[in-house]
């Protein structure tokens, strides 16, 4: 499979200032941590930047995932530690549980996966094979993903919860087509988390979704930032505003990153690669300032423009 969002971010992002991690990356991880945002009707904080899995982390490397454990232990050393995955992400789940296996990783790391499966058995099925991949149990975080076959799903992932193998329970969607259900979900089911498509170029989830999960206690993880490399396709060739600065923003990707989490309802944002060095300038867009409601329509209205 092309990976369309490493290959625009590649094509455009110049990071010659931060070929090494260390002091030359933005917001060096030695300075700050990374911004925490409290899980609703919990006492427990997650890091505001996540880290996604899909396309990234679909295959092992030839070398066996050098580069990948360096994506990791980014997210670590900024003060992140969520990681998202699914059994529809290739062998991601595999790929990942064999990485996290080493130097107790998997319990610094809030993993979160998700079950597509379709009827009760295979729903149990899958999730358990995700569990045993993930080698972690419990599980931090598993959600229905894309609602498929979600009631029968959550009916066993709320047996799973009470049984003490997960820890929070969710729901996903990436299109807006899903916004109607995952809005019926979330004020008719005992959920932990949604995961839902929103950024400058896909604003529509705070309409609605993003309000009913704020009313009923339920936190907000947000997919496709760069709206799977469109993003970066389109701010390709352009100079980042000096205006950015004003909320310690110096990347693009940093700027949809902060946009998104300028609403304070939104409780982390999950951006994937492959790259340690992407990971590091993702991490530093929850550090610093972000942008008011002024600079948030700031930016739509440059991205509408291009």
């Amino acid at each position: 499979m092309v990976n369309h969002n490493s290959l625009t971010r590649r094509s455009f992002i110049s990071m010659a200032t931060a070929a090494t991690l260390g002091s030359t990356l933005p917001f060096a991880a030695a300075d700050t941590a990374m911004a925490r945002r409290r899980i609703p009707g919990t006492t427990e904080d997650l890091p505001v930047i996540g880290l996604g899995t899909s396309d990234e982390f679909e295959r092992m490397p030839a070398d066996g995932g050098v580069e990948l454990r360096e994506v990791l232990n980014t997210l670590l050393e900024y003060g992140g530690t969520l990681v998202d995955t699914a059994p529809g992400y290739g062998n991601a789940e595999r790929v990942l549980g064999t990485l996290v296996a080493d130097d107790n990783m998997a319990e610094r790391l809030f993993l979160s996966t998700k079950v597509r499966s379709r009827g009760r058995d295979a729903g149990l099925r899958s999730m358990q094979a995700s569990t045993e991949l993930l080698g972690k149990a419990p599980l931090d975080l598993m959600m229905v993903h894309s609602l498929v076959d979600a009631e029968t799903q959550l009916d066993n992932l709320q047996h799973w919860k009470e049984e003490g193998r997960v820890r929070y329970i969710g729901i996903t969607t990436s299109r807006r087509s899903g916004f109607d259900r995952m809005e019926a979900f979330i004020k008719n089911r005992d959920l932990d988390f949604i995961q839902v498509n929103y950024s400058p170029l896909e604003p529509e989830a705070e309409e609605r979704v993003i309000p009913a999960a704020r009313d009923n206690g339920v936190a907000v993880m947000i997919n496709r930032a760069f709206v799977n490399g469109r993003y970066f396709s389109m701010v390709r060739g352009h100079e980042l505003p000096a205006w950015a600065a004003e909320f310690d923003c110096d990347s693009w990707a940093q700027l949809s990153l902060k946009w998104i989490l300028g609403n304070s309802d939104v409780t982390s944002v999950l951006a994937a690669t492959s790259r340690a060095r992407h990971m590091a300038d993702n991490a530093a867009a929850g550090i610093g300032g972000l942008p008011d409601t002024a600079g948030r329509q700031r930016i739509r209205q440059l991205l509408t423009g291009m």
